[in-house]
């Protein structure tokens, strides 16, 4: 079999002549790995100093490679080869057993390594501080500590620094997506790896640990500078450049705030004022204008800035598709004119003599409102974005950003076309509203991502009992968690880190639920990597002003998680011990018919609690109560009818084990009033999880 790049890359890092002693540190926690405590020193703030090549060829050759296997084609998916289930599974549905760790590289695996008291791009051995593929490797250990078996990335394509937000710009703001991001290169290894390499190298070492590979991709949007303008200008939409200014998104007085772009009030939104005078912005193409001229132009190497001098033309930027939503133009972003007529349905409502494509909510609503045109060589284009990643890369799944807006045959031939190429290719619905997940599965998505996110938090609203016991009817599992990149943290919720630590240890057992573990939450990180969903006034400023990531956004800015937390390792040791328990578990966590609710005996909104049972020959050891307080600042003493539970399993044992809590050890379980009845005291924010 040929040489892995993952081997490649470890010849790379072995072979350096460099004797420079470095002043290197790595926070402690990414040494889940046992590094030669010889070839280490302990500095101060919970870092370690090491040698940045031994560092990371010792992960390799240590902690990876001795995981490979010579008969295994680590450079494919991790279905390839693999007998899947026959019964009661699609392609993808691996993703219903699975832990979901989610990272942004350049933020993920970024360190002020030279201690300099600040993120460099560079630092003084002209090495980055931000995340690179190969760093990554290095919290691999760490993530498999967690239980976690798949690594989900935000864009890690080639992006555009054009109208940048923030320090660095967004990954969401793609400018090509057949390349990837230049800055995830190291350059630890120079030439001997291409970034490519590097990053097929990076998949190789997840698929050794048995972690399958997940990446975002955004087909609906792209860069206002992209790359695909200079061949194909007729794929976006134009306004302008003298009257760039003025562009904002339309108002319409008659309606209320994110109002539904339905049919009836597109009719309205259609006669406003400030709609037509939105839509008398756009221009066509440059290309459209003076063919003769743009081939010149856009042999510019600034094309961007030739076209604005030579034809006084920008790419509109893209906007929310509710109507008089309060969010700002998205400036970095434009959307791709995936019809190259107006909607039909919206016809009547508009002049269309003489009308260059505009951005509007229905012309952007393409899920709702179709052309008669579809722009069929762009979706050609979009649909092969992922089997191009499979193709080169070996990926095992991705999330579709901004799926629910895109033309169902569109979005037919993005999933048909990557199945075609691996049959158990998993996709994940960006869908927030539990209700739209049966459409979700039946266009070919294997989960959503759901709304926990709003709903853990709000305990006091008895939101968290809500989500979690109605996720069971669920068609198709929800992202189980509290967080997202997208959100608040949740150790700066109301109830903190312990609130944090009992939503994170509920989430690896709630029905229906996939475990989602947002990059920064093991350590509980505070600061938001962005304030795009359900955040509140103060969210800049969850830290304290004297650190130097203050008002930072990971999203955007340079930035690096609080690695060195002084608990930094109690997540990551309790998702540990959570692991044996999810393990023996297993097949009843994936079976609704082997889940029971619990309550407690008087209406208690703090009390939650989850059981599953087994059927076995034996009558022990087959039931698993999971019992949370979801109160953080009180102590309750509490009394759960199980007299079904004991019913159905037969299993009348009044001495089980508690196998986990996340405030006392591991003991003989004896808390019952009556055969019936457990009798137990929960503390603050206290999860016990007990088998009988």
């Amino acid at each position: 079999m040929a040489t892995l790049k993952l081997e490649k890359l470890l010849q790379a890092l072995q072979q350096t002549t460099d004797t420079t002693i470095y002043n290197y540190t790595v926070p402690d926690v990414w040494n889940c790995f046992d590094y030669n405590p010889d070839k280490l020193i302990e500095a101060p703030h919970n870092e370690l100093m090491v040698d940045p090549y031994d560092f990371y060829a010792s992960v390799i050759a240590d902690y990876i490679l001795p995981n490979k296997e010579d008969d295994k084609d680590y450079t494919n998916a991790i279905s390839f080869g693999l007998k899947r289930p026959k019964r009661n599974y699609s392609g993808g549905d691996w993703i219903k057993e699975s832990v979901v760790y989610s990272t942004m590289i350049r933020t993920s695996a970024a360190w002020d390594h030279d201690r300099s008291g600040k993120l460099d791009l560079y630092n003084i051995y002209h090495m980055p501080e931000t995340g690179t593929f190969v760093k990554m490797l290095a919290l691999l250990p760490l993530l498999q500590k967690m239980g976690v078996n798949v690594v989900y990335m935000l864009p890690i394509s080639k992006f555009s620094l054009k109208d940048k937000k923030g320090d660095l710009g967004s990954p969401y703001g793609v400018s090509n997506f057949d390349k990837l991001d230049p800055n995830l290169k190291d350059p630890l290894v120079g030439d001997a790896l291409t970034l490519e390499e590097e990053f097929q190298a990076f998949v190789e070492a997840c698929h050794i640990l048995d972690m399958r590979v997940m990446i975002d991709i955004i087909p609906r949007t792209n860069s206002v500078d992209s790359e695909l303008i200079r061949e194909h200008p007729e794929w976006f939409y134009w306004i302008k450049a003298s009257e760039y200014d003025q562009y904002k998104v339309p108002h319409v007085p008659e309606l209320g705030e994110t109002a539904i772009p339905d049919v009836e009030n597109l009719e309205i939104a259609y006669q406003s004022p400030d709609v037509l005078r939105h839509i008398n912005m756009f221009q066509y193409n440059p290309k459209a204008q003076d063919e003769s001229l743009w081939n010149k132009v856009k042999k510019s190497k600034n094309l961007a800035k030739a076209i604005e001098q030579h034809f006084d033309l920008r790419v509109a930027p893209a906007f929310s598709d509710y109507i008089n939503d309060p969010q700002p133009p998205w400036t970095d972003v434009t959307f791709f004119r995936l019809f190259l007529d107006i909607p039909t349905e919206t016809r009547p409502f508009v002049d269309t003599t003489d009308r260059p494509p505009y951005i509007l909510f229905d012309t952007i609503k393409a899920n709702m409102y179709f052309g008669d045109q579809p722009n069929m060589e762009l979706w050609q284009k979009l649909a092969d974005i992922v089997p191009s990643y499979q193709r080169r890369f070996g990926i095992d799944g991705a999330r579709i950003d901004m799926g629910h807006a895109l033309p169902k045959p569109l979005l037919d031939m993005i999933i048909n076309k990557a199945r075609d190429i691996d049959p158990d290719f998993c996709f994940i619905a960006e869908e927030l509203q539990p209700k739209l997940a049966q459409k979700a599965k039946d266009n070919g998505y294997n989960m959503i991502i759901g709304n926990g996110f709003v709903m853990e938090p709000r305990v006091w609203e008895g939101k968290l009992q809500e989500f979690m016991y109605d996720s069971i009817e669920l068609p198709l599992p929800t992202f189980a968690c509290g967080e997202t990149h997208d959100t608040p943290r949740l150790a700066a919720r109301d109830g903190g880190e312990s609130l944090a630590k009992l939503l994170t240890v509920l989430n690896m057992f709630m029905p229906n639920g996939v475990p989602f573990i947002n990059s920064g939450q093991e350590v509980y990180e505070t600061q938001p990597m962005n304030t795009g969903l359900d955040a509140r006034p103060n969210e800049l400023y969850m830290l304290d002003p004297s650190d130097p990531y203050y008002k930072k956004l990971a999203l955007f800015d340079l930035y690096q998680f609080h690695y060195t937390n002084p608990r930094r390792w109690e997540l990551p040791n309790i998702l540990e011990a959570l692991k044996p328990i999810r393990k023996k578990f297993k097949k009843q966590l994936l079976d609704k018919h082997s889940f029971m609710p619990l309550y407690a005996h008087y209406d208690n909104q703090n009390f939650i609690g989850f059981s599953y049972f087994k059927t076995t020959k034996s009558n022990k050891e087959n039931m698993l109560f999971v019992l949370g307080n979801a109160d953080t600042w009180h102590e309750h003493y509490i009394r759960i009818d199980i007299r079904l539970l004991r019913h159905t399993t037969n299993n009348h044992e009044m001495t089980g084990k508690l196998l986990f809590s996340t405030h006392e050890a591991p003991r003989p379980f004896t808390q019952f009033i009556d055969n019936n009845t457990l009798d137990i005291h929960l503390g603050p924010g206290e999860v016990k999880i007990v088998e009988l």
